[in-house]
């Protein structure tokens, strides 16, 4: 991923035989960030939640405690660090920097809209999603 030509992270995608990419959020997923640059966690929970909010319609309230709570759980992040999700379907998420678990959130519609911002249709980044699903079988981007 590359903002303004500079490098922010590289991202990793493992999914299960069958991954439809039209229906990634009723399949079980993980998703890797190597980071290039620093970022406060508060900073990365902020910017995790705008994206959230361009998939779908969520209340102010919800918003801040979504934010909040991913504040609570991503770590400030240092050039080379490593954080992975892990993707429940209708359960939720679990998050890890390096081999280290951080977190489990246990909120399914949080935990797909996160990983949303990767792989909805709706990503404001959509080469970054189509180069995830690219080496995919049938996984191609619509």
């Amino acid at each position: 991923m590359r903002f303004l030509g500079l490098r922010i992270y590289d991202a990793r995608l493992w999914v299960t035989p069958g991954f439809d990419a039209s229906r990634f959020g009723a399949h079980p997923l993980a998703l890797e960030l190597t980071y290039h640059r620093g970022f406060t966690g508060a900073a990365i929970a902020r910017r995790s939640v705008e994206e959230m909010r361009r998939q779908a319609s969520v209340p102010s309230d919800q918003a801040e405690r979504w934010q909040q709570r991913l504040a609570a759980v991503i770590p400030d992040v240092q050039p080379g660090e490593r954080l992975t999700g892990l993707y429940q379907p209708g359960q939720g998420m679990r998050l890890w920097r390096g081999s280290q678990e951080l977190a489990a959130i246990d909120d399914a519609e949080l935990a797909r809209l996160f990983f949303g911002i990767w792989l909805s249709p709706q990503t404001s980044e959509p080469g970054l999603r189509s180069a995830l699903l690219a080496r995919i079988p049938g996984g191609a981007a619509p």
